[in-house]
């Protein structure tokens, strides 16, 4: 009965033994990616979602289409209000070539009755008439200026406007911003969209964060651009490990969030690290878990 007692304790101090040599992970933590948010930049109907959960895009993809049909027909008033006003400037101009022939007659008798009225072969009368047909022929001239600047000013406007309902127009085709993975779709064809809705979120996978936190004792062995061991599981019992480098380290420490364990019991203040990790064949998740074990 000793005896068996005797190896019961030495199997449990065997076991002890090697649970002390073995290696704690550093620090804990999860997986996350940054993800972008596409929004709607116009009204309309969505005509074309040509998006799937789950599936990869590349950057420049149109993704979405936007019904334009409220649009062009914006943009055709828009340049038929600027071909009347082409049409109003070139009457302007007509007008103004009528005008000053009429004015340069007017200068001529002006001229010719001055002559005669210093001769006294014409009465004050007939100058008087002379001088305010000049003056009157002047002023229409004047008036008629400021209209062709303000069909001038109407036709720039006109031009601005249309030039946003193009860019508007283009804007109607969503075209992704990066290449990753789709995450979730919030909006379907045919559904109405708005300047800031939502319309799917998306991520690049192909590189990972692992955000741990580390205290105050083991941020000394973190260093920026180093490179770490990066732990997930393998099955239930198995580890596979990844190569991972930090990227940022926090500058100011933070309570310990929950759901995270750190190399000691939990402590009261930690410092988050992010750690890039490649995922080339999509194994890393978001929201998965992840443990370090920090180089010598």
């Amino acid at each position: 009965m000793k005896l068996k007692s005797h190896i019961i304790l030495l199997g449990l101090l065997l076991l002890m033994t090697s649970c002390s040599e073995q290696k704690q992970s550093d620090a804990y933590g999860q997986f996350e990616a940054d993800e972008v948010v596409v929004s709607a930049e116009v009204n309309g109907r969505i005509m074309e979602m040509n998006l799937e959960e789950g599936h990869a895009v590349e950057s420049g993809f149109t993704a979405v289409r936007i019904d334009t049909a409220t649009l062009h027909l914006q943009r055709m008033e828009l340049k038929a209000m600027r071909k009347a006003s082409v049409s109003r400037l070139e009457q302007l101009a007509a007008e103004k070539d009528v005008l000053h022939s009429r004015l340069e007659t007017a200068e001529k008798d002006l001229s010719r009755i001055y002559a005669l009225h210093q001769d006294n072969a014409a009465t004050q009368s007939q100058l008087d008439r002379a001088e305010g047909e000049v003056n009157t022929l002047n002023r229409q001239i004047n008036a008629l200026a400021t209209q062709r600047r303000t069909v001038h000013a109407e036709i720039e406007r006109a031009d601005a406007r249309i030039n946003q309902v193009e860019d508007q127009i283009e804007r109607t085709s969503v075209n992704n911003p990066i290449r990753g993975t789709v995450l979730h779709i919030y909006k379907e064809e045919g559904e109405l969209a708005m300047p800031g809705t939502p319309l799917y979120r998306l991520a690049d996978l192909s590189n990972m964060t692992l955000r741990v936190y580390v205290s105050g004792s083991q941020l000394p062995e973190v260093v920026l651009g180093s490179d770490v061991n990066v732990l997930i599981d393998k099955n239930a019992e198995e580890y596979e490990e990844l190569s991972g480098t930090v990227t940022w380290i926090s500058p100011e420490a933070e309570f310990t969030p929950q759901m995270i364990q750190t190399k000691e019991e939990r402590v009261t203040q930690v410092y988050a690290v992010k750690i890039r990790v490649e995922n080339p064949e999509g194994k890393l998740k978001i929201g998965m878990p992840g443990e370090i074990m920090l180089k010598d």
